[in-house]
């Protein structure tokens, strides 16, 4: 006797489909790690790692330090008061995010990059030291908002990003070693 097996339906097979391509892009993510923001946070194997290069003729160079959980990214730069002239911080984000930052307890002058999840600037601030740093009220009065969400954000000294000719829409690379 003969049945009648079910078809899957367009939106199953779609979904099997989506399921496989996510699938893919974990195993991507986490096998590379000298790529492009969507290709991993992963180990580079570049024993100066971790930075980040801009991908333009000079490729000036980042050496970061890493802010990867809540706590890392709440406390951010404050209290630092000094930042090597190429040093910077990376903030990593496990989502997209529209958070904004602000100069609290910050004691001195930083620009902020946020990047898209391929490693594309999507806006670039500077921000100014508070007159009092320690001024949650002034701190709250100067708030600094993206243009769009963003996946890492780069806090430098103020005005790197403008004397290394880096903009908006440029690509970021990142080696974040094996931390």
């Amino acid at each position: 006797m003969l049945t009648r097996r079910s078809v899957p339906s367009a939106a199953a097979l779609l979904a099997v489909l989506v399921a496989g391509v996510v699938a893919l892009g974990l195993l991507a993510f986490t096998a590379s790690g000298r790529a492009r923001a969507q290709s991993g946070v992963g180990s580079c194997g570049d024993p100066s790692a971790p930075y980040a290069e801009v991908q333009i003729a000079t490729h000036p160079r980042i050496n970061l330090q890493l802010a990867r959980t809540e706590q890392e990214r709440e406390t951010g730069l404050m209290y630092v008061d000094n930042l090597p002239p190429d040093g910077g911080m990376l903030f990593v984000y496990t989502a997209a995010s529209n958070e904004s930052y602000w100069m609290y307890h910050t004691l001195i002058p930083l620009s902020i990059a946020w990047i898209d999840r391929d490693g594309t600037i999507v806006d670039i601030q500077d921000m100014p030291r508070l007159n009092d740093p320690n001024d949650i009220q002034e701190a709250s009065n100067t708030i600094y908002t993206p243009s769009g969400s963003y996946w890492y954000a780069l806090e430098v000294n103020e005005g790197w990003f403008a004397q290394n000719g880096v903009g908006v829409g440029q690509q970021m690379l990142f080696c974040l070693g094996g931390s």
